[in-house]
């Protein structure tokens, strides 16, 4: 089938809601992809951080494979073995105490809430369930989450949206002045990703988890972009040094299928009971046994130093790069400023030349595989700087 018919059937049959590049991909092995045409990409996106070991990976699909022709999905009214493994292998690697699967980011990012919101009417009344989001943050696209989210572009035509939602700049003087007495919780990116890979400053954190101890107030963490390894560590809110009350995940936990999950700490193990909250889908167990793979896999310290290492590269790559003004972020989540073009015209040139990457605001964004190797980013890294130049 030739790009052009696949485009028009695109066009046809799918709602409008995608600015799609000019590629049809078919396949896919670690941080290359062919298109119909037998034409190759290097990947830098991993579909959005969520390819965690690239594509294809042999113990993830056969993982899958095995588990789809075991026992696809049971209702979560019956125990399931390898939902519950899965759930004790991320309590494990992340030091929380109970999990909540659900199927995206958004989902577990819904779930965040209303555990806080529960969390505060339970411990002090109905009134107590504000929440304090941070000014530049994303935490998804249902009407919720897009409340929580605090871009204003991101507030146009779905409303009324949630209530109980406020938003502070990533300072604690802001902060403080946002809190008042029903407020049940702060939720943040470490990292703020689709706000342009801002890394929030350490000090900040560290003042913020204090506070909200002090407070009784909740930390949540959204970390659907930054955790399962992206930026070095398994989650990200390790290299800050902080523990959250609850922390979202998704994208690369599931390697390629579809699963979120919402990891509470001791203090929030029990706030959600039976009937309080659910999802059909949540903890399926051919997403599970993919995910058993993904968390061994990169909670591995040598796996994790390989990927400390390919971000420093990367950056260093970039940055010796005289079109590029500015490098930001962490690990394998980096953000690049170009001095020339715009990023959306640079990308879509990319693509042209053989190289998928994303953008955010004033970057270029960068998530490529976990696993890539450094010829791949190499390869890529030559396609860009000619980009570049053209420019």
């Amino acid at each position: 089938m030739s790009l052009e018919t696949t485009k028009q059937q695109d066009a046809q049959y799918l709602m409008h809601t995608y600015a799609r590049f000019p590629a049809a991909l078919v396949r896919g092995e670690n941080a290359t992809a062919w298109d119909e045409d037998g034409k190759a990409y290097i990947d830098f996106t991993s579909g959005i951080g969520v390819n965690a070991l690239g594509y294809a990976d042999p113990a993830w699909a056969a993982a899958v494979a095995k588990q789809a022709g075991t026992l696809q999905h049971i209702s979560n009214l019956y125990l399931s073995p390898v939902t519950i493994e899965t759930a004790a292998l991320l309590c494990k690697v992340s030091g929380m105490q109970r999990v909540f699967f659900a199927n995206s980011g958004a989902e577990a990012n819904e779930g965040a809430i209303k555990l806080a919101r529960k969390y505060g009417t339970d411990h002090y009344g109905e009134r107590h369930c504000k929440i304090v989001t941070l000014k530049n943050s994303f935490h998804g696209r249902t009407v919720t989450t897009l409340a929580a989210t605090g871009q204003d572009a991101f507030h146009h035509h779905f409303t009324p949206f949630t209530e109980g939602f406020s938003y502070a700049e990533p300072a604690m003087e802001s902060v403080k002045a946002a809190v008042d007495e029903d407020t049940c919780a702060v939720f943040i990116e470490l990292i703020q990703g689709e706000g342009g890979v801002h890394p929030l400053d350490p000090a900040f954190i560290k003042a913020l988890r204090d506070f909200c101890t002090e407070r009784d107030v909740l930390l949540l963490v959204d970390e659907v972009q930054t955790g399962i390894g992206r930026t070095g560590s398994f989650f990200c809110y390790e290299q800050y040094g902080i523990k959250p009350d609850v922390v979202s995940a998704a994208k690369a936990l599931g390697g390629g299928l579809p699963i979120g999950a919402v990891l509470a700490n001791e203090k929030c193990a029990d706030v959600l009971g039976p009937g309080d909250h659910g999802s059909t889908f949540g903890g399926n167990p051919v997403a599970c046994a993919g995910a058993q793979v993904i968390i061994r896999r990169v909670s591995d310290p040598a796996f994790l130093q390989e990927v400390r290492e390919k971000g420093a590269f990367l950056r260093a790559a970039l940055e010796k790069m005289p079109q590029i003004e500015s490098v930001r972020g962490l690990g394998l989540m980096l953000g690049a400023k170009p001095a020339v073009s715009t990023p959306g015209e640079l990308a879509q040139k990319c693509c042209e030349a053989g190289l998928l990457v994303l953008t955010a605001k004033d970057v270029l964004r960068f998530l490529p595989p976990l696993t890539i190797t450094k010829e791949e980013l190499q390869k890529g890294l030559a396609i860009l700087a000619h980009v570049l130049q053209d420019a």
